[in-house]
C-alpha cells in the first residue's frame, strides 16, 4: 500500500481511497467505513479503538479488515486517516499519531465542537496541519459501537467542512469527495459560526432533553410518571439515551457558545413559565402558533 519511500500508494481508478484507518470504531466511524465499502471506493480500512470487543466485531461484521489498538501503528500507511473520538481524546490522539502519518496522508474528523478540536491540532502539530480538514457530519442516533453503524447513515444529510485558509485545497476535494460518496450533502462554514449554529441546533437540545430525563428521574412518584409516558415524551428525550461521556465532552467544549444559549433559552423558559402563571392563553397560543410554523417551515420538510 506504500511505495519504497514509505509514500501511500495514489489511488486506482475503482478506489477513492486505498487505505483508510477509522480512529473510533462506532456509530459514526463504522457508518462512514461500511458506506465506502458499499460504494466499493476503499480497499482496505483498518479499525483502531480503546475495546477489543468492539474491534473483534467490526471485523465479524466486515466493518474492518484488520485493527490495532495503537493509533500509531493503525495509520501506518494509510492515504485518509478518520478520527472519531470523544473530544476529550482529540488531543492524545493527535499526539499518538504525528510521527507516523505517511507523508501526504489527509486526515480528517468528526468532532462536534470544531474550535476545540484545531486548537487541540495546533497545540500538538505546533500548526494546523496542511492537510487536516476538520469535519462534522450532521448524522447519528442515540445508539453507541459498531453494532450500531449502518452504510445508509450519512445518505441525504449535510456534512460540515471547516478548513482553514491554510488547508491543502486538494486534502479539501478528497475528503468532500468521501462524504459525497457516502451520500452526503458537503457544505463548508467557518470554523466559530459552526460551533455557534451546534450549539444552537445540536449542543442544547442535547442538553434539554438529559435534564428534564434527570429531573423527572428525581422525583418521588418517578415510576409511575415513566410509566404513563407518551410518544411526545419518548420522541423528546430519545437523545437522552446518547453517549454520556462524548456529551460532556462536548459540553465542556463548546461551553462558550453553548453558555449564551443557555443564557437566552432561560429568558425564553421564564417567560413560558410566567405566562402559564398569570393564565395567559393569548400569549401562550402566540407562541405555540410561531413555533409550529417555524418548525413546519424549517424542520418538517427535512423528515
Amino acid at each position: 500500500m506504500t511505495d519504497s519511500a514509505g509514500k501511500p500508494l495514489a489511488p486506482g481508478p475503482e478506489y477513492l481511497i486505498r487505505r483508510l484507518t477509522v480512529i473510533g470504531v462506532g456509530l459514526i466511524g463504522g457508518s462512514l467505513a461500511r458506506a465506502l465499502r458499499r460504494a466499493r471506493l476503499v480497499e482496505e480500512v483498518v479499525g483502531c479503538g480503546r475495546s477489543l470487543d468492539n474491534l473483534h466485531r467490526a471485523v465479524e461484521l466486515g466493518v474492518i479488515d484488520r485493527y490495532s489498538q495503537d493509533p500509531a501503528v493503525a495509520v501506518e500507511g494509510a492515504d485518509l486517516v478518520f478520527l472519531s473520538v470523544p473530544l476529550g481524546a482529540m488531543a492524545p490522539t493527535f499526539s499518538a499519531i504525528r510521527d507516523h502519518l505517511a507523508p501526504g496522508a489527509v486526515l480528517t474528523d468528526g468532532g462536534s465542537v470544531k474550535g476545540s478540536v484545531v486548537a487541540d491540532a495546533r497545540q500538538v502539530f505546533g500548526q494546523v496541519p496542511e492537510r487536516f480538514v476538520p469535519g462534522h457530519p450532521i448524522a447519528g442516533t442515540e445508539h453507541s459501537g459498531v453494532e450500531a453503524s449502518f452504510a445508509e447513515l450519512y445518505r441525504n444529510r449535510r456534512v460540515i467542512l471547516t478548513p482553514l485558509s491554510t488547508t491543502d485545497p486538494s486534502a479539501i476535494t478528497r475528503v468532500q469527495a468521501m462524504w459525497e460518496a457516502c451520500g452526503a450533502e458537503v457544505i463548508h462554514m467557518d470554523v466559530d459560526h459552526h460551533d455557534e449554529v451546534l450549539a444552537a441546533t445540536s449542543h442544547l437540545p442535547h442538553l434539554l432533553a438529559y435534564a428534564l430525563v434527570d429531573s423527572l428521574a428525581r422525583l418521588h412518584e418517578n415510576d409511575e410518571i415513566f410509566r404513563y409516558a407518551a410518544g411526545g415524551f419518548r420522541d423528546f428525550t430519545r437523545i437522552a439515551s446518547s453517549h454520556p461521556v462524548m456529551w460532556r465532552d462536548i459540553c465542556l467544549a463548546n461551553r462558550a457558545a453553548l453558555g449564551q444559549m443557555l443564557a437566552r433559552f432561560q429568558g425564553e423558559l421564564a417567560e413560558l413559565a410566567a405566562a402559564v402563571e398569570r393564565g395567559d392563553g393569548d400569549g401562550l397560543l402566540g407562541m405555540f402558533e410561531r413555533a409550529k410554523a417555524a418548525r413546519d417551515r424549517y424542520v418538517g420538510r427535512l423528515g
